[in-house]
């Protein structure tokens, strides 16, 4: 497909907002954890502040496909099944996100999606799945070229499958995705991985000047979710995460937003 839909980019008008699992337990997600996160985002109010999405991230699969080439979800930490968890996630009026790679194998080691593109997407479409997180996790050169190319097998795959689903890409900012990302993904990364410290928070919001280009509806710049509660943060540094956020035009997903956190963010 040379270029998606004017639809496709109606489906991140805003830069698409909630809650992801890697920086609260990473790759040891679980059912009870995000479940709990959330029914945390309702009590909270995040919900009904614009943060919908709570996105399971790496470590989510069973260590190898089913016979028939299918990706399973880890039978002992997702008992349910994806489709019963999106299920619960639907019914607190939050949407459901789910993560893969280009590769053969995700970074936690896990099955990645090369070969399986397709396949892949018609499966997250029938569990439900209303935003995919695309990390690179060393599938090949990270040329722009090669990058997009890549990225772009899933994206068809997606619009394919008929259901709309928001579509993350994350090449840590080494093949300049600010360059291409818009057309190729509704969010594309700036940066590598962010960590629960002022000087990398301020690092990381220091590169985002640059990187811009092309970020407004439609497709958003991503440096990295925010860390809200983990680490050494203090409450005030804490705070001043949110707001720069905004102030790079970027996605908010908070990292860690649970019952025994007390501080009440501020919208971003």
């Amino acid at each position: 497909m040379a270029a998606p839909p004017a639809s496709w980019f109606q489906l991140a008008a805003t830069p698409p907002m909630g809650w992801n699992s890697w920086n609260q337990v990473g790759e040891n997600v679980t059912e009870r954890v995000v479940l709990t996160a959330a029914e945390a985002m309702v009590e909270r109010g995040l919900r009904d502040a614009s943060y919908t999405y709570v996105v399971i991230d790496d470590g989510w699969q069973a260590p190898e496909r089913d016979g028939r080439g299918r990706l399973l979800a880890d039978p002992v930490r997702f008992p349910s099944g994806m489709a019963a968890v999106a299920e619960a996630v639907h019914a607190l009026g939050l949407k459901f996100g789910i993560y893969s790679a280009p590769g053969a194998r995700t970074c936690a080691g896990r099955v990645g999606s090369r070969g399986h593109e397709h396949a892949d997407a018609e499966l997250f479409a029938s569990w439900g799945v209303d935003f995919l997180k695309y990390d690179w996790c060393g599938a090949g050169p990270q040329t722009r070229e090669y990058e997009r190319e890549t990225f772009e097998v899933m994206r068809d795959a997606l619009i394919a499958t008929g259901r709309d689903i928001v579509y993350s890409v994350a090449d840590y900012g080494v093949g300049h995705p600010w360059e291409w990302g818009r057309g190729t993904a509704h969010l594309w990364r700036t940066t590598f991985d962010i960590w629960p410290h002022w000087g990398s928070v301020f690092s990381l919001l220091n590169q985002q000047w640059a990187a811009q280009r092309g970020s407004g509806p439609g497709g958003w710049a991503d440096p990295d979710m925010l860390q809200v509660g983990n680490g050494a943060l203090r409450a005030l540094r804490t705070s001043a995460t949110w707001p720069s956020g905004a102030c790079s035009q970027r996605r908010c997903s908070p990292a860690t937003t649970s019952r025994r956190h007390r501080q009440k963010p501020s919208t971003c």
